[in-house]
């Protein structure tokens, strides 16, 4: 029986990661060896990556919200507490959009969060 050699298998494994590579510095994107290590770290920091974008853009929302409560004679907490108590239900995404775009709507918000308190 003859014998059989993955090698098809193994050029395509080899091409997948070095097309990964494509474009790093150096040995980085012709040595397979190489390419190998640099792909998995750079897919580690794409999957770290992706949770800080949460918190990055919540940070941004919640920074927007705050500068627009000031504004209008609030902080941040009381003003999320009085809309949270009003039964307004808007995201931080929404109300930092509401803050930029439209102040008068959000004056509107304030002045409903601060009844509600």
């Amino acid at each position: 029986m003859a014998r059989i050699k993955g090698a098809m298998a193994t050029r395509k494994r080899r091409n997948k990661i070095l097309k990964a590579a494509k474009g790093y510095w150096g040995a980085k994107s012709k040595h397979f060896k190489m390419a190998k290590q640099a792909v998995m770290k750079s897919g580690m920091y794409a999957y770290i990556g992706r949770k800080q974008k949460k918190r990055d853009f919540r940070r941004l929302w919640i920074a927007r919200i705050s500068a627009q409560a000031k504004v209008n004679g609030m902080n941040y907490s009381t003003f999320m507490n009085g809309l949270k108590k009003a039964g307004i239900t808007l995201n931080r995404k929404m109300l930092s959009e509401i803050a930029i775009s439209d102040k008068a709507a959000f004056a509107e918000l304030a002045a409903k969060a601060k009844a509600a308190l």
